[in-house]
Formats: structure tokens, C-alpha cells, sequence
């Protein structure tokens, strides 16, 4: 654990900088904030919400993540939501309906299976309902058959864009700095190790912490510290449509089965503005199609099973690069290499944000080590 000098004197606060304004930066922007004893610069090289935040699914969720302690990591947060909600006090678009999904082919129903079975083990509110339940959660849904379908009630949705202002707004009540469209070139390190400044497009910037909560760009940042942070190319597309009338009338999620065996799953979600975003694949599956043509096919097979969206338009969205960390987890804490440099790296960032920025603020601040982060510490690549 890295021991940061302070000087606790009305004259002396611990500054902290942030690099990144995603839904982690802005958490742990936040969660800072409201000490009194730090004084926070948010830097960020473009508009905040404008990397992976701003084209994530945004599904709140602790179904895919494994091994056990990182579903527990994810369902903690999940369970802190309506506080971090009610603490931030502005409309985030956080909607608790759950999610619903169903299969008929044998390999796929069995995977399902599996799957419920796995996380009612971990005490996650999984369930088999029957296909007139899947229609009375769902009535414009056109499933066709269905050999079994799960509804997990406690998954919810939420607008990264409005969680990121109502953070950054917080902060900035509360004294914090925010600098868009100022990339960060360089950490310079002092004879001890430690970051003493950091090069910006604007100048240089003194600190006492640094945290790098800026997505891909960690990695080549960190680098410049001499701490090794290394992430898979994670590639994704969701696109929108036009505003729509309520389609969903219950559920935050939908995972709609392959149209056929050619085909990828997809997802789909509404927004309270009725736009709807729809993907393919998993959360993890690589997409990197950004054309009409691929944005009007996933539409299309969104209208095989609502055919209530016939009438919309899909509009294609740029490629967005996810954080991935190599192995698939987060990286969470301070560097050996260097002690005032904390890292928040994650692929999960908004379902995670609020416990991350929560649990950070408690170890930068309080000098405390979490047990519940050791998993995801940063010198697990210490050898790499």
C-alpha cells in the first residue's frame, strides 16, 4: 500500500488529480469532493462522457461476471445505486425493471440453464418463468417459441451522460476543477518515484495523487510512470434509434435470441427520451461495424420480436473502445512502481461506479487498504 506524505493544516490539501470524465472519473470526482480535505482537478482530453461511457449499454447487472468475488464486487454496487442516486440528487434516467431473456435451441437453453442455476447458487434473484409470463412482463413482445425463459428482476438501466454531469456538477459545487479538452501527455516523476506533476496541453499541473480513470488511454499513461497496465483491443457498436412511444412496458433489458444460427443475440434497451439502444453479441463480443447497413440489420431483427419497431429508424454510432483490462478484471489501486499513482481501470465502469468511486476515496484519503479491491490490484502484471 503506498504512503502519501500530507500536511492536514487549513493551508495544506491533498491534491488530487483525475484524468478521464467517464462514469469512474466523475465518481471518484465526486465521492472526493465531499471531503474537505482535498482539493480535486478533473482533466479530460476531450467532453466528458465522450469514450466508452458515452457508448456503453449502460445495463446495471451482475449476470455475466465471474469468478464469484467479482459478482459480489458488481452486485455490491448494484446495491448502492438508489444512495449514490439520491445522494447526486438529479434526474440520472435510473430505471429498475430487470431483464429478460429466453432461448429455444438445446445448446442454448442448456447454456441458460446453467447459468440460473450458477447464480441462484450466488444468491442473485434469477428466475425460470413460463412464455405466458414472458408476455404478460412483455405484451409487444413476439417471442415464437420458447423452451425456457429467465427474468432477473433486480437489473436496472441508467443514463451514463446524466450520471457524469450530475457528478461533475456535484464536485463543482464543492470546489472541484474541471478542465475538458486538456490531454494529459506525461506523468514527470521526482527522484523518489512519486508523480509530482503532470504534463498538459495547458501547462503543468502539481499533485499529490493522480488517478488515470481514462479508459484505454490508461495503459500508454501509466506507462509513462513506469507502471505496466496492459488491456485486450475491446472494439463495440450500439446503435440508437429515433425516439419511439414506450415499447418496453416493464422490464430495463432485453437479450433477444439469434433470428437464426447465422445470427448473434442481441440486446436492447429504452430510454425515458424512447430511444432505444441495441447491440450484438455480449457485452465483451468485438464490433466494429459502424455502418447504416449494420445499424438497419440489428434493427431489423430488434422488429422480428417487436414488431411495434417497425416504424423506427436506426441511426449508426461511431466504434467505441471499451477498457479491458487483459484478464478481464478490474484494476483498482495504487502502483509499486509508483506510490501516488492510482488506477481505475474497469470494463464494468457503470455498474461499478458508484462503489468505485466510494472505495477509492477511502483508500486515497484514509490511508486504508480495502480487502474487497485485492483482487483487482494493479501488481498483479508486475512481472509482465
Amino acid at each position: 500500500m503506498a504512503t502519501i506524505e500530507r500536511d492536514y493544516s487549513d493551508a495544506k490539501k491533498l491534491r488530487v488529480i483525475v484524468v478521464g470524465a467517464g462514469i469512474v472519473g466523475a465518481s471518484i470526482a465526486y465521492h472526493l469532493s465531499c471531503r474537505k480535505d482535498v482539493a480535486v482537478t478533473v482533466l479530460e482530453q476531450d467532453e466528458p462522457c465522450a469514450g466508452a461511457s458515452g457508448h456503453s449499454f449502460a445495463w446495471l447487472n451482475s449476470f455475466g461476471k465471474d469468478p464469484v468475488s467479482y459478482h459480489h464486487f458488481n452486485r455490491r454496487s448494484m446495491d448502492i445505486w438508489d444512495r449514490f442516486a439520491r445522494r447526486l440528487d438529479m434526474d440520472l434516467d435510473l430505471h429498475w425493471g430487470g431483464e429478460l431473456r429466453w432461448e429455444s435451441t438445446p445448446e442454448r437453453v442448456e447454456v441458460l440453464r446453467q447459468r440460473i442455476v450458477q447464480l441462484q447458487a450466488w444468491g442473485y434473484p434469477i428466475r425460470i418463468i413460463s412464455s405466458d409470463e414472458l408476455r404478460e412482463l412483455e405484451p409487444s413482445l413476439s417471442p415464437g417459441p420458447v423452451t425456457t425463459a429467465s427474468f432477473s428482476e433486480i437489473d436496472g438501466r441508467v443514463d451514463p451522460s446524466k450520471v457524469i454531469e450530475a457528478c461533475l456538477q456535484r464536485a463543482c459545487e464543492a470546489g472541484t476543477a474541471v478542465h475538458t479538452h486538456t490531454p494529459v501527455s506525461k506523468l514527470r516523476i521526482d527522484g523518489r518515484g512519486k508523480i509530482e506533476a503532470v504534463n498538459t496541453s495547458n501547462g503543468e499541473i502539481s499533485c499529490d495523487v493522480v488517478i488515470l480513470a481514462n479508459g484505454t488511454a490508461v495503459t500508454e499513461l501509466a506507462a509513462t510512470a513506469g507502471v505496466h497496465i496492459p488491456q485486450q483491443h475491446s472494439p463495440g457498436v450500439v446503435v440508437r434509434t429515433d425516439p419511439q412511444p414506450p415499447i418496453l412496458q416493464n422490464v430495463s433489458v432485453l437479450h433477444l435470441p439469434p433470428i437464426n444460427e447465422n445470427r448473434h443475440e442481441i440486446h436492447l434497451r429504452q430510454s425515458a427520451d424512447g430511444t432505444l439502444a441495441i447491440g450484438q453479441g455480449s457485452q465483451e463480443s468485438v464490433d466494429q461495424d459502424d455502418s447504416q447497413e449494420h445499424a438497419d440489420d440489428l434493427l431489423s431483427r430488434a422488429v422480428h420480436y417487436l414488431p411495434a419497431l417497425a416504424g423506427a429508424r436506426a441511426i449508426p454510432t461511431p466504434v467505441g473502445y471499451r477498457p479491458m483490462p487483459i484478464d478481464e478484471l478490474p484494476v483498482i489501486g495504487f502502483c509499486a512502481a509508483a506510490p501516488n499513482l492510482y488506477i481505475a481501470l474497469m470494463h464494468s465502469g457503470v455498474t461499478l461506479a458508484p462503489l468505485v468511486g466510494e472505495l477509492a476515496t477511502v483508500e486515497i484519503v484514509d490511508d486504508a487498504r480495502v480487502e474487497m479491491l485485492a483482487p483487482y490490484r494493479p501488481e498483479r502484471f508486475i512481472s509482465g
